[in-house]
């Protein structure tokens, strides 16, 4: 399941389920003869029905959609505003649920901000207008609600941005992997074209891999491999990004870059890693294939295939060297 469909599912439980409740404090009222509060919970009823619509109409778009910070803002202000005028204690109680529908919906952040704002107003009438015993006691019960939910949030944020690390990083190397790497390419692409500004990539694969593993076995390459990325991490600039493709190829996207400049790292890159004496395998060189986007380049593909065209071309010439591929331009008239 989707990051998306989950928040889908989730918001519409959250406001499902606040309906359900705030209905049944509707008709209890109505039966004993509240009637403004009955009114209160029945315009909290549809708030909570227009945010449930609101969900699956906006079911593509839950990572972004603002609609919800709208919505839950007024059932608060609404909360508040009844708080304030009307006299009955018990109405406090209803600031629970919203606390945790909040937290449900919004970024923890914006669900935080919007829930202190419902709770400082709330904790002022308990205090001025109730006993101090009964003042206490609804007062730890809504910073409890409000800490407890705010610690599953923030969990399960950890967790998903855990998984997500871990879906587009490469766990022997830390680099990102070729899954993470289409996507970014395809951003960049699109931003070059907004801003005008070059896109240069490179693809780097080691010399002599077969013989590498036939010497050293799977971990040696590995071992090798892991110390190459972290070397290319402290030769490449502050926004690049650096991608594996297999256990002896690497892809860098080096956004800003003209010709002249992927020429220069790519040189720097080759004489960096030949001059240095690598554990346990001694001299290594590479093969790199460069080149910088055209105006005809607008898909990943054609950036990707003309840069591994490039790195066999720089092997054919005699490996430990640097290949140039310029990019495809387009005539307008």
């Amino acid at each position: 399941m989707t990051e998306t469909r989950l928040r889908t599912w989730t918001h519409s439980f959250g406001y499902g389920l606040a309906a359900l409740f705030i209905f049944s404090l509707a008709l209890q009222n109505l039966r004993y003869g509240f009637y403004e509060l009955f009114y209160l919970a029945l315009a909290m009823t549809c708030l909570l029905l227009a945010g449930l619509i609101y969900t699956f109409v906006c079911r593509r778009q839950q990572l972004s959609a603002p609609g919800h910070l709208l919505i839950l803002a007024g059932l608060n202000a609404g909360l508040v505003a009844a708080i304030l005028v009307l006299d009955s204690p018990g109405v406090t109680h209803w600031a629970m649920p919203l606390l945790i529908l909040n937290l449900l919906v919004l970024p923890l952040r914006q669900g935080l901000s919007l829930s202190a704002l419902l709770l400082v107003p709330v904790m002022g009438v308990v205090w001025l207008g109730h006993p101090a015993a009964y003042a206490l006691m609804t007062s730890v019960g809504l910073i409890l609600t409000l800490a407890v939910g705010a610690l599953y949030i923030w969990h399960y944020d950890h967790i998903a941005q855990s998984a997500e690390d871990l879906a587009i990083t490469d766990p022997v190397t830390g680099a990102h992997n070729s899954r993470f790497l289409d996507e970014t390419l395809q951003k960049e692409i699109s931003r070059a074209i907004a801003t005008g500004h070059p896109l240069s990539v490179i693809n780097l694969s080691f010399d002599y891999t077969d013989e590498i593993r036939d010497l050293h076995g799977k971990a040696g390459l590995q071992n090798l491999f892991k110390s190459v990325t972290e070397h290319l991490f402290g030769v490449i600039r502050a926004g690049d990004s650096l991608y594996t493709l297999n256990d002896s190829e690497f892809f860098l996207i080096l956004p800003f870059t003209p010709e002249e400049g992927v020429r220069v790292i790519a040189e720097r890159i080759r004489r960096t890693i030949g001059e240095r004496e690598w554990s346990g395998i001694g001299r290594l060189s590479v093969s790199l294939g460069c080149t910088t986007r055209g105006n005809g380049d607008t898909s990943t593909a054609s950036l990707r295939n003309r840069a591994n065209q490039a790195m066999h071309q720089a092997r054919k010439r005699g490996m430990d060297s640097a290949w140039f591929s310029p990019g495809e331009s387009v005539a307008y008239d």
